[in-house]
């Protein structure tokens, strides 16, 4: 059966399962960017880059409305801004966990962005408000990605952009080394540098019950999205997603 959305270990409900994701956030906030960068080995600031300049049309725009949805810390943020002109208006940086949140803002307050705490599933903006929507390994986090989709499409202009960069499980002999460090390496690391054992035991088992490209893909139209595609990075360990809301004739 597809996975409808994050489900953290004790979940039984989104409700709980949203609950149990801002509290995880929130509890590793401290050490997450130094934890990010030493498992990823930097890579991760390569996507953020890589995501950034996809979308840099619309970034050069002065006038786009840019949403950075699960911000967390802001680097995705960060990388957006630099393909933004002086003067342009602010990107909205939100996510619903606080603690994550906050870091970010001390990072991206004086550089051009605005930090908002909103859920992805229930954004405070109007109906088609936005031009462009990019989120960075916080989508699959959603506790109901269609629903997650969906109110994107509502909040984004006709022929506004959407970019979903996320994890994903590569094939092959890469695929098979890969899955011994992402299940038991990478927890190990992450335990002893955060000092708690659930938040990177979560990670493995969450990128495991994402949709594959095919599947997620099926989905971005299902809920109405146009010109999807996805393209691998670093040998499909991570991957942009991207569609439109199409243009009313």
């Amino acid at each position: 059966m597809p996975a409808t959305g994050a489900k953290p270990l004790g979940a039984e409900d989104e409700a709980s399962a949203a609950q149990a994701v801002r509290q995880m956030f929130d509890s590793i906030a401290p050490r997450y960017d130094l934890l990010n960068h030493v498992l990823s080995a930097n890579v991760d600031r390569l996507w953020w880059r890589r995501t950034a300049r996809r979308f840099r049309a619309i970034l050069a725009r002065p006038d786009a409305a840019v949403l950075d949805i699960c911000c967390g810390t802001g680097d995705m943020t960060l990388a957006l801004l630099k393909h933004r002109p002086p003067g342009a208006r602010p990107v909205l940086a939100a996510d619903f966990a606080r603690e994550m949140l906050s870091r970010g803002a001390r990072k991206f307050g004086a550089r051009g962005a605005v930090a908002l705490e909103a859920d992805a599933l229930h954004l405070p903006l109007r109906d088609g408000s936005l031009d462009l929507i990019v989120t960075a390994f916080g989508f699959r986090n959603l506790a109901n990605y269609e629903a997650g989709l969906r109110e994107f499409h509502r909040v984004l202009k006709p022929g506004g952009q959407l970019g979903i960069l996320e994890f994903s499980e590569p094939g092959g002999w890469l695929g098979k080394g890969y899955a011994v460090y992402f299940r038991r390496v990478l927890p190990a690391i992450g335990r002893m540098i955060c000092g708690r054992d659930g938040p990177y035991n979560y990670l493995p088992a969450s990128v495991g019950r994402f949709p594959q490209p095919p599947e997620m893909l099926d989905l971005m139209r299902t809920t109405g999205y146009a010109a999807c595609g996805w393209q691998p990075y670093t040998f499909g360990i991570a991957g942009l997603y991207t569609g439109t809301r199409p243009t009313i004739v």
